[in-house]
Formats: structure tokens, C-alpha cells, sequence
């Protein structure tokens, strides 16, 4: 499966029935799915199988899907409300005589709110259900091209997350390789520790300092952090390879990565694996910082 990103856009128009129509689809991350959607009055029925589309098409990012309409070819209906009319008239002649002021022209009363509409012409339902069901296919088309706009990005993030994932390999084979961590190298630089603290003192018990260079060679051993790194990178990578939404679970192995590197720097006692480890966390910031854009 192909990997795609969370950020794309897509737009389409068509028409149908006398309406012009045209959607805009957005996407951006976000941690689940949310499906934004903008219609006109009047055209709620298109809401419910869109936010079904929607959620078979895509599984996170949120999406902001805006449609446009507008009904050419027939002329707006104005009509006079009869009820608001009588309403206002009744007021008007209520108030005369108690008012000292010129009677109300005809503009006037037309201009009061509601006394005058302006309607679509009225349309047969299954006129109306035919343009329905046309919006509704041009939403599929569009939401169609957006997800191949995430797919051709969500293409690119994974040679830029691939590419993270080799200098992380790399990275870690020099820290693998470092002389700080032959056992030689270790053994001699505790070796001198030691001796300075005996001729320092002669009050250090040599059994007692030989424990705790013991110990101090277990706690800067990175064996375990090395091996982690590694079998983290060989699953990031079968993970780009399989494709799918696995956004979720790289954005896991990331966090996983960035605390490897930082008891690898914890642990450094030598300059040039504490250089390692930094450059390795400058990496792996970088791998979860592109992670953030995949689905």
C-alpha cells in the first residue's frame, strides 16, 4: 500500500439541473479524523453520504469540504407575505392618531423586514434529488483527487523519512564502531581513574574501587541502546515499505528513537560518542518531525 500524507487539496465543479456546483476539499494533520464540512441552505441532504465517503477514503487529518451553488436559467420568485403584511398594516392603523407623523408610503412598507421574498422558483423533488445525487457524485470525484494529492506527497515524505532512517543507521554503526567502546579502551580509561584516586589517597580500599569501576563500566556500557536503535530502524523501514496508515506507529518508533539517542548521549564518556549521539538526535528529531504530515 501507498503511504500518504495528512495535507492536501483538491477542488471540482460540475453541473446539473440548472445549478452550477463546485467543491474545495482541504486537509491538514491532525491526531484522528475530522470531517469539516460548509454547505449552503437548503443542501443538508449531501451531508450525510459525504461524511460517509469521507471516513471510507480517509482515516486522519482534519478536512474542510466547502461547496458552492448557484441556480442559473430560471429568475428568483419575489412574493408578497401576507401575514407579515397584515401584521404591519394592523400596527400602522393601531398607531394612527396617536403618531403625529406623514402617513407611510407603499415603499416604505415593502421595505419593513419579511414583507417581501425573494424564493427559488420552485423545482419538481425528483428534479431536485437528481441534483442532489450529481453533487454528491462530484464530491466523490474530488475527495478521489485529493487522496491521490496526499499519496503523490505522502510519496515524497517516505524517501525523506527513508533517507532520515539511513543517516540513523549510519549513525549508529559509528557509534558501534567508535574505539571509546572497545573493551580495551574502557578498561584503560577506568584503569587511570583509578589510579589517580589511589595515589591521591591511600585511604580508597582497592577491592571497594575495583566494585564500583565495576559497576561504572555497566552503566557506560550502550550494548543495549545500540541494539534497540537498530532493530527500531529495521521496523520504521518495514513499516515504509508495507505503506497503509502507519503514521500513528512511526510517530511511536520516533519517540522511541529520540530516548535510545538520549541515553546514548547520557551514557557518552567519550567525546566521540557524545558527538554521535547529538548528531543522532538532531536525525531523529528530524524523522518525527516529518512523521507529524503522515497519515
Amino acid at each position: 500500500m501507498a503511504l500518504s500524507s495528512m495535507t492536501g487539496f483538491a477542488r471540482g465543479q460540475g453541473a446539473s439541473g440548472g445549478y452550477v456546483w463546485a467543491w474545495e476539499i482541504r486537509s491538514v494533520n491532525a491526531k484522528g479524523l475530522d470531517l469539516r464540512l460548509r454547505l449552503p441552505s437548503g443542501w443538508d441532504a449531501v451531508e450525510p453520504v459525504a461524511r460517509a465517503k469521507g471516513a471510507e477514503a480517509l482515516s486522519r487529518g482534519t478536512v474542510y469540504g466547502t461547496l458552492t451553488v448557484e441556480r442559473q436559467g430560471k429568475s428568483p420568485v419575489v412574493r408578497v407575505n401576507e401575514d407579515v403584511l397584515a401584521a404591519v398594516l394592523g400596527t400602522l392603523k393601531a398607531l394612527a392618531g396617536r403618531v403625529d407623523a406623514e402617513r407611510p408610503r407603499l415603499d416604505g412598507i415593502l421595505a419593513v423586514k419579511g414583507v417581501i421574498e425573494v424564493v427559488d422558483a420552485e423545482e419538481a423533488e425528483d428534479e431536485r434529488r437528481a441534483v442532489e445525487a450529481a453533487v454528491t457524485t462530484g464530491f466523490v470525484d474530488v475527495l478521489a483527487s485529493l487522496v491521490e494529492d496526499r499519496r503523490r506527497e505522502g510519496d515524497a515524505l517516505g524517501r525523506i523519512l527513508s533517507a532520515r532512517l539511513d543517516e540513523i543507521a549510519a549513525l549508529t554503526g559509528r557509534a558501534e564502531a567508535s574505539a571509546a567502546r572497545r573493551p580495551d579502551a574502557a578498561k584503560r580509561r577506568i584503569a587511570e581513574q583509578v589510579a589517580v584516586l589511589l595515589e591521591a589517597s591511600d585511604r580508597f580500599d582497592p577491592d571497594r574501587l575495583h566494585q564500583e569501576a565495576v559497576l561504572i563500566a555497566a552503566k557506560a556500557d550502550v550494548r543495549e541502546e545500540l541494539d534497540r536503535l537498530v532493530a527500531h530502524v529495521e521496523q520504521a523501514q518495514a513499516m515504509l515499505r508495507k505503506g497503509g496508515a502507519v503514521g500513528r506507529r512511526l510517530d511511536f518508533l520516533s519517540q522511541e528513537l529520540n530516548r535510545e539517542s538520549n541515553t546514548l548521549c547520557s551514557k557518552a564518556n567519550d567525546l566521540e560518542l557524545t558527538n554521535i549521539g547529538l548528531e543522532l538526535k538532531g536525525v531523529v528529531e528530524q524523522f518525527r518531525e516529518q512523521v507529524q504530515n503522515l497519515e
